[in-house]
């Protein structure tokens, strides 16, 4: 289930993924789905983005060698 993030003046995607998903890193989810504001590098207040749940597997950030063995 997704949910919606209305940006406030100056926010960015990996400003607003550090927000929403504590990592900065997951603005790439944020782009995929919010892909008609793909040409926005930092935005106006009010835009509503579309926030998607991370996926499962992503709930770790370890390096594959840091994984359980």
């Amino acid at each position: 289930m997704s949910r919606i993030y209305i940006t406030q003046v100056g926010d960015q995607w990996d400003t607003i993924a550090k927000a929403v998903y504590d990592d900065e890193q997951r603005a790439d989810l944020l782009m995929q789905a919010n892909f008609k504001y793909l040409d926005i590098f930092q935005f106006d207040a009010g835009v509503q983005l579309v926030v998607p749940d991370e996926p499962e597997n992503s709930s770790t950030t370890l390096p594959p060698w840091r994984g359980d063995a």
